[in-house]
């Protein structure tokens, strides 16, 4: 199933709604916007001829300085159909995406990840937290603008010194070991 395809579908199914196809090397991708998501996600879903019943990811790109600034990433597979497909909805840094946990639960954790790494608010989401870092930590780790400045002192490591009878008995006793078993 081609990127023209999804579209026509989508065009006939949800009116108003608006969709452009986009190069892929691997599977269909087609851009919606947010406004509206949650239906398009519906109609993926449930119209038969496009069967889209498995969530398989969610991630995000962050195009900092370019506005909008972030692609929200959806990949689905359709297991009757036996295709994929990638949706992608662009959003700007204060923009929110509807959440898709209504269409497919498996969105609950995959938008609390791209919640805590990116910062993006999925409206509607029932439980959006931190999923991987500490409730207290400030920022959105995977944004382009977090400031990374770790600094850390070399370490320098001083040759292990033992004498030749120490080595000999750790020879020994890791024999008797490797033996035992």
């Amino acid at each position: 199933m081609d990127a023209a395809a999804v579209i026509d579908a989508l065009t006939r199914l949800v009116p108003g709604a608006t969709y452009e196809a986009a190069p892929s090397v691997d599977f269909t991708t087609v851009y919606t916007s947010a406004a509206g998501f949650d239906e398009t996600c519906r109609v993926l879903r449930d119209a038969p001829e496009l069967a889209f019943d498995v969530l398989i990811e969610v991630t995000a790109a962050d195009y900092f300085p370019r506005a909008p600034r972030f692609e929200v990433v959806y990949h689905l597979l359709s297991t009757r159909n036996r295709a994929r497909l990638r949706v992608k909805v662009r959003a700007g840094a204060a923009d929110t995406v509807p959440t898709v946990y209504g269409v497919w639960r498996s969105a609950g954790w995959l938008e609390r990840e791209v919640y805590d790494m990116f910062g993006i608010v999925f409206d509607g989401h029932p439980d959006l937290r931190r999923l991987l870092m500490p409730d207290d930590w400030e920022g959105h780790p995977a944004r382009k603008d977090y400031p990374v400045q770790i600094r850390k002192d070399a370490q320098t490591y001083a040759p292990l010194e033992i004498t030749e009878e120490e080595f000999r008995a750790n020879l020994e006793r890791d024999r008797v070991g490797r033996t035992k078993h």
